[in-house]
């Protein structure tokens, strides 16, 4: 048996801890004996019923890493004792998603990481990289795959300029992989505290939105007019506009997030006058994270981690997670 945490979705949703049997792989499949999971704003929605297929007993949870301990029969290449991760669309292996490799996602449509055991593919499988400590290992899965996306498919280098909104996990590792790009990154925040924090990271230019609602003219501003090559959009919502009026001639905004809100009422001409490309973002497939991690580990990026939470105290990571205080990731050790 193992410890598990159900989910009970709802505006309240519930997380019970209790005993479940633990699985046992399929022929493709190993068995990872977790010891961290990461959090993600994707599971707040999971927790509150927008999103997935929670039908109990449901296991939530999308990042984790552990190691294997079980190896189905057909798998080649793993060993146990291998410390891994593994990519969210468990299907995705590499190239475009599609409609059947977007079916599983870990934590939303398919039991996740809140548990002492989980069942991935071997072909969702990325190795840690050597020192990394689980609870780091944990952060990488979504916020890194996607970040790193943003800068690949944003193609940013030294002569770039980078938009990121808040200090959330992605807009970190986009810090992150940006000045690891030698890129100028420009960061917005209500919080002058976790400003001064990103500084410290790397961030060249930062705006208050607080204090200055209008920071895509302050962006402007910083940039003689020109504009942003990259605009990390995490927020959605009212500040959507904003980040096309931010972004220069040519340049991407990279749709990752809707904290702010589903619905966006945006301006159509200068995204045309601009040629500006707007780009989806579904987090990334298996080579897309290990492109991630291969970046983290050939730059000595160490992931940003706000708290660590232990196990049986998951109910409150989340409600941490959903406050907005956190700058960076929100962890639970799971041990």
């Amino acid at each position: 048996m193992m410890q598990a945490f159900q989910l009970i979705p709802g505006d309240t949703w519930v997380l019970l801890l209790g005993e479940a049997a633990v699985p046992r792989p399929a022929a493709d499949e190993v068995l990872i004996r977790l010891h961290a999971a990461g959090l993600n704003y994707l599971d707040l929605m999971v927790a509150r019923g927008r999103l997935g297929d929670t039908a109990p007993p449901f296991v939530p949870g999308t990042d984790g890493a552990g190691e294997i301990v079980e190896i189905g029969e057909c798998v080649r290449g793993w060993s146990l004792g291998d410390r891994v991760i593994a990519g969210a669309f468990v299907d995705w292996a590499n190239g475009l998603l599609t409609e059947n490799t977007g079916q599983r996602i870990r934590g939303v449509t398919m039991p996740g990481s809140l548990a002492e055991y989980a069942l991935v593919p071997a072909s969702a499988l990325v190795r840690i990289p050597d020192g990394m400590p689980y609870v780091q290992a944990a952060t990488l899965p979504i916020a890194a795959t996607t970040a790193w996306n943003a800068i690949v498919k944003g193609r940013i280098g030294p002569a770039s300029t980078v938009a990121l909104l808040g200090t959330g996990g992605v807009s970190l590792f986009a810090l992150q992989f940006a000045k690891a790009a030698g890129a100028r990154v420009i960061l917005s925040s209500s919080s002058d505290e976790k400003l001064e924090r990103a500084r410290q990271l790397g961030a060249d230019v930062l705006i208050n939105y607080r204090s200055r609602p209008a920071w895509d003219e302050a962006l402007l501003e910083a940039t003689d007019g020109k504009g942003a090559d990259l605009v990390v959009e995490t927020v959605g919502g009212g500040t959507f506009a904003k980040s096309i009026s931010a972004a220069k001639i040519g340049g991407t905004v990279y749709v990752v997030g809707f904290i702010g809100g589903m619905e966006v009422t945006m301006p159509v001409l200068p995204v045309m006058v601009k040629t500006l490309n707007i780009l989806g973002s579904q987090t990334g497939s298996t080579s897309d994270l290990a492109g991630a991690v291969q970046a983290i580990e050939q730059a000595r990026i160490e992931p940003v981690i706000d708290r660590v939470f232990p196990f049986e105290a998951a109910a409150d990571a989340y409600a941490y997670l959903a406050s907005g205080a956190h700058f960076g990731k929100v962890v639970i050790e799971i041990k």
